[in-house]
């Protein structure tokens, strides 16, 4: 059907406990999360908020150490930031004092890569973006979702194998949602790369992944794990859509045993 085809395990989750405490209480935020994402898999991980899917996010992607258990990509144990996996938060990250051309720049100025192959490489991505003739202009002239554009096109330039991605689309209007989700799936076919993707949305959940992974909270658990067995690109109001939505939702809110 419609999920790629995947034969290697990227990122191995191994019994992954967050916990944060003070004096007077402590809050168990994961509880002993196992997962396995496969290279050049599209990967949702949905739940309401508070369920700990971003700070499973940021434990993968080495912003915050796991209380227990470990996560490995491609065998090895992450401990910290590696420039080999990027980013993509909501709030986009971009600086505002640089152009767009500048922003996307940053992470292969960081590099060491030279001047003028640097502005080659940005020119492509601005171009995949669908930013031709925005280059000069800074994020204060840009919409929402124009600047998550310039955000994806930072990341995609220093050619990562992984993409994390923190509710991307979380601040952009429903109709530029659903172009960007378009354009994001477009662009992961065409680079190949794996994506972890963090939304509460559970048709964006559907649209983009291979494999859905829903979490529930207090502790953040997870609760199921649902292959999207549908071709691309996908329509939101076919069966198989709906069929998946149905059951996500039954997930949610407990239905089923009232059915």
């Amino acid at each position: 059907m419609g999920s790629a085809v995947h034969d290697n395990i990227k990122i191995a989750i191994r019994d992954v406990t967050k916990l944060y405490s003070n004096n007077s209480h402590s809050l168990i935020a994961l509880d002993a999360i196992n997962l396995e994402i496969m290279d050049g898999e599209f990967f949702c991980l949905l739940g309401p908020s508070g369920c700990g899917k971003s700070t499973l996010l940021n434990i993968m992607a080495g912003f915050e150490k796991p209380t227990d258990g470990k996560v490995l990509i491609e065998g090895g144990e992450i401990a910290a930031p590696n420039p080999r996996y990027v980013t993509v938060f909501q709030d986009y990250g971009i600086f505002p004092w640089r152009t767009v051309q500048e922003n996307v720049e940053f992470g292969l100025e960081i590099k060491g890569i030279e001047v003028n192959e640097r502005k080659k490489i940005a020119e492509v991505f601005i171009k995949m973006v669908g930013l031709v003739g925005f280059e000069m202009r800074h994020p204060i002239e840009l919409s929402g979702g124009m600047k998550q554009r310039v955000s994806l096109a930072r990341a995609l330039a220093v050619n990562p194998e992984i993409i994390f991605m923190d509710e991307p689309f979380g601040a952009v209007d429903a109709l530029t949602r659903m172009k960007l989700q378009e354009e994001l799936v477009k662009i992961w076919r065409e680079e190949n790369k794996t994506i972890v993707f963090v939304t509460h949305d559970i048709d964006e959940a559907i649209y983009l992944g291979d494999r859905i992974a829903v979490m529930s909270s207090m502790p953040g658990r997870i609760k199921s794990l649902l292959d999207v067995p549908m071709n691309r690109p996908r329509l939101r109001t076919e069966n198989d859509f709906l069929r998946i939505k149905e059951k996500i939702y039954l997930e949610f809110f407990e239905y089923a045993d009232k059915k």
